[in-house]
């Protein structure tokens, strides 16, 4: 929505439907910020850091779209006059990223008595970070969670006009409001969300506790962003949600992820489609047909395994074995020969032996993956597993990563090599951060190549020489 801060009477008491209520608040806000302008003698300057995934990322593009309504220049500097921290929870060592970096922000607000801190994001839903939080952290200003971001202009006027910490968390919706501003960081590519949310509960995983229930967008608004997108230079959409393969159950006029797909392939002047994540369990026949047949769906499909032992997928709760993944697995690499598969491993699951381990690498070497997340498992405060009482010991984890990794480059050094002297197409995103006389380009398999180039460049798909192969990435030539 297009909507002029000025026409907004802020005599008048603020709507109740939104998006309206917090246009009426980001006018609210601007005038506490034009305020503080003329206090510092300057334009204030705000910070947005993000931990954590693309939903992540996302949202704080969302933040940072509101910030700059109301006024605020972005800084990637901490010290700032607003900072807000956009937090992650999927591993404890994430809370305490945060929790150390408030230390310094503390510093730095006792030399400036202007500044604001905020925290939001998943780490906010949990009631002990809150407690935490109002006992030790006072000097923080603003706190809110992941289901009312959409207030934030709101809750920021509250922050310039109430003493104190503000604290607004919901422990669900099914509230989803469009047309609020959105700053992207890429010009030429965007991530969308489809949806928010997760139903799956796997025994490791706060996520559902923290992100909610699934609720889907509806498809008229998803397209008509992304029409929207395209018409302001955007050529890659990231379709996002915690399992897109779940998409559109819960609308009132139900849809599937596969069909979304064939609407979004049909608008013209997009080049590229990417989305994760996909969960093996809801992963359709359709959607791999609609993948095979597209020319815009990229070649690249994120499958998350975990473990390749269908006792300890049991007790992840992941509701499927190790049979049935193989299967896709197999008949997707059947069905879309060129297709970069990408999956998430954890090693260390309560009650995990070396067989499992073993079970793991089995199927990584059937499969053969082009590349894998392989993390230790972290115990999280507040899920199932975290209760178990068969936790494996350290040295033994340690061992299963190592022979587990290893088996995960071995399959990934082979999978990117089968490309080498081929001719692909790849969108440039950026100069090279080690050597600028080069610029990196994405490949349709989400693998990067580095090739001679300027800046006139990102932004465009180019046809690139994949002259040498250096395990995750390609050196090569545009040609």
């Amino acid at each position: 929505m297009k909507i002029d801060l000025e026409q907004i009477s802020l005599s008048d008491q603020a709507p109740s439907a939104e998006p309206q209520r917090q246009y009426y608040f980001m006018a609210r806000a601007r005038e506490h910020v034009r305020g503080l302008e003329k206090k510092l003698g300057r334009r204030p300057v705000c910070c947005v850091t993000t931990f954590g995934c693309q939903m992540n990322a996302r949202d704080s593009e969302k933040l940072v779209g509101i910030l700059e309504t109301v006024g605020y220049e972005i800084t990637e500097n901490e010290n700032a006059d607003f900072v807000i921290f956009n937090t992650c929870t999927v591993r404890d060592n994430a809370n305490q990223r945060v929790y150390g970096r408030l230390g310094a922000l503390n510093g730095y607000k006792r030399r400036n008595p202007h500044m604001k801190i905020a925290l939001c994001g998943c780490m906010m839903q949990e009631s002990a970070v809150i407690d935490k939080l109002k006992k030790s952290y006072g000097f923080v200003d603003l706190i809110f969670g992941t289901h009312n971001i959409y207030k934030f202009a709101e809750l920021l006027t509250a922050c310039f006009e109430r003493e104190g910490m503000v604290i607004d968390i919901w422990q669900d919706t099914d509230k989803i409001v469009e047309d609020l501003p959105v700053e992207r960081k890429y010009p030429f590519k965007s991530g969308i969300n489809i949806m928010f949310g997760c139903n799956n509960f796997c025994s490791y995983c706060i996520v559902p506790y923290v992100r909610g229930r699934e609720r889907s967008r509806e498809p008229g608004d998803i397209i008509r962003e992304i029409e929207e997108l395209v018409a302001d230079g955007v050529i890659e959409v990231m379709l996002l949600g915690q399992n897109v393969n779940s998409y559109g159950k819960n609308l009132k006029n139900p849809t599937t992820f596969a069909q979304l797909l064939r609407q979004v392939e049909k608008i013209e002047g997009l080049k590229r489609i990417r989305f994760m994540t996909s969960h093996p369990k809801d992963l359709s026949e359709e959607l791999i047909q609609v993948m095979k047949e597209s020319n815009k769906i990229c070649r690249h499909l994120h499958l998350p395994l975990q473990s390749g032992s269908t006792k300890i997928l049991k007790g992840m709760n992941r509701c499927y074995t190790k049979e049935q993944y193989l299967e896709l697995a197999l008949r997707i690499r059947k069905e879309i020969p060129d297709i970069s598969l990408t999956t998430d491993i954890i090693v260390g699951f309560p009650g995990e032996t070396m067989e499992d381990a073993e079970d793991t690498m089995d199927v990584i070497r059937k499969v053969k993956y082009d590349n894998a997340f392989t993390f230790i498992y972290s115990k999280r405060t507040g899920t199932p597993a975290a209760a178990m009482e068969n936790q494996v010991a350290k040295e033994q984890v340690k061992e299963a990563f190592d022979r587990v990794l290893k088996a995960v480059q071995e399959t990934a050094k082979e999978q990117a090599a089968r490309y080498q002297g081929q001719i692909q197409e790849a969108l440039v995103e950026e100069i090279n951060e080690n050597d600028p006389t080069l610029v990196t380009g994405r490949l349709s398999n989400n693998m990067l190549v580095h090739f001679p180039g300027g800046a006139s460049l990102i932004g465009q798909l180019v046809r690139v020489s994949l002259d040498q192969c250096h395990g995750f990435y390609y050196m090569g030539r545009m040609v």
